[in-house]
């Protein structure tokens, strides 16, 4: 592997030496990475991206390395990569920061090999196994008493006729790796058995019969979907923050958060703390659940094993969760936090389209959408201190709608 001259072979942009100060190896440089790296950067850590996609995170000024490598998606080459780029810019004892789930997976997988060159906050595959596989979460979740949304795993389009439950009904992968990247969504919805039928048959051919599962569609958009956000480590959370979705993309299959507020929710917390403690975690962790107003239960429906995507949230809330993972890593006194309601997150750039719709279909008002444009605490990329990555994800809009769907 050789990274891109004009990114790897270039003199760092703050003169850092590794072997003094261990830095951040943070892998996937979109919005998310580009929230880690500042958060590092910013106290002077040496920060290195790595990429397979083109990354707004490289024109971040706290960004001392940035290495464009052709493909991180099997475990095989994440490992490769990692050692690859680690042995040529000497990163050893750097901390690991993945932002997908595919990375995630291959570093617990691969751990041993990875812990000979790096520090991996991420978790033995004991625990991230609950994680990865979404009918491994469920019966996790049964074992240990958690609500969730009633769930079928057809082995056939026979097997369909079973289900006895009122449409729409979920048609999701097991696995969201091995459809996201073919369909850009996190799921589909069927509004009678023939679409049912058809959706279900769409996806057996992109994922395999195994991984499909269908689920109870819980009615209600982004208000009714809660997060619970921590760093958390031997059964505590060291750092936490309850979020609640405000707006999504898409509304209904939200694939990404747009506008997001803390609050004060108890129930959330004691639900999280009891999956977490039970699949003995460590590390940065959201735990997403979304509330039925059929019956009032809170189900869980996601465990993202990394930063999410409104990580940067809890830095405007008094919660600075990469932080605290990299000092915990070094071995340095973590102080506990825990994050204040009532603050907000944004990503314009997806918020504005999303709002538009939302207005269009009487979702929320246009005066309810200014009040949040007025008082929101922090943007996703946009930085005065830091203008550039903004910059360059306008320009990159048109490759990121096609990479991603944005």
């Amino acid at each position: 592997m050789n990274p891109r001259p004009q990114a790897a072979d270039r003199p760092p942009k703050s003169p850092v030496s590794a072997a003094t100060q261990p830095g951040a190896v943070v892998i996937g440089g979109d919005y998310q990475g580009l929230g880690i790296a500042r958060s590092l950067g910013r106290r002077g850590i040496p920060v290195c991206v790595i990429d397979d996609e083109h990354s707004i995170s490289r024109y971040s000024r706290y960004v001392t390395h940035d290495v464009r490598v052709p493909d991180l998606r099997s475990d095989d080459s994440i490992v490769k990569e990692l050692l690859s780029v680690g042995e040529r810019l000497n990163l050893k004892g750097w901390v690991l920061f993945p932002t997908r789930d595919e990375i995630v997976a291959a570093i617990s997988r691969r751990r041993a090999e990875l812990t000979a060159w790096f520090r991996v906050p991420t978790p033995c595959w004991e625990s991230i196994q609950w994680v990865w596989d979404k009918r491994s979460t469920c019966e996790i979740a049964r074992k240990l008493q958690l609500p969730i949304p009633e769930t079928w795993n057809p082995q056939s389009v026979a097997d369909l006729a079973q289900i006895n439950t009122p449409f729409p009904l979920a048609v999701k992968p097991a696995i969201k790796e091995h459809f996201f990247y073919t369909t850009r969504a996190k799921g589909w919805s069927a509004a009678s058995p023939e679409e049912l039928s058809a959706l279900f048959q769409r996806a057996q051919a992109i994922a395999g019969t195994d991984e499909i599962l269908i689920q109870d569609m819980i009615p209600g958009g982004g208000a009714y979907q809660f997060g619970y956000c921590a760093f958390f480590k031997d059964g505590e959370a060291l750092g936490s923050m309850v979020s609640r979705r405000r707006r999504q993309h898409p509304h209904d299959f939200g694939r990404a958060s747009t506008f997001v507020e803390t609050v004060e929710h108890p129930e959330i917390e004691a639900l999280s703390k009891k999956l977490l403690s039970g699949i003995n975690y460590y590390g940065l962790v959201e735990v997403e659940f979304k509330e039925d107003p059929r019956d009032g239960q809170f189900k869980l429906l996601d465990i993202n094993a990394r930063t999410w995507g409104y990580h940067t949230l809890g830095a405007a809330a008094g919660v600075d969760f990469s932080y605290m993972l990299y000092r915990d890593q070094l071995g340095e006194p973590v102080t506990a936090a825990r994050a204040r309601a009532g603050a907000s997150w944004m990503r314009m750039l997806t918020d504005f389209p999303t709002a538009v719709l939302d207005i269009a279909n009487g979702r929320i008002s246009f005066s309810e959408y200014l009040r949040t444009l007025r008082t929101f605490d922090t943007e996703a990329v946009f930085s005065l201190k830091d203008p550039l990555p903004g910059i360059m994800e306008c320009l990159l809009l048109p490759y990121l709608i096609v990479k991603r769907g944005f």
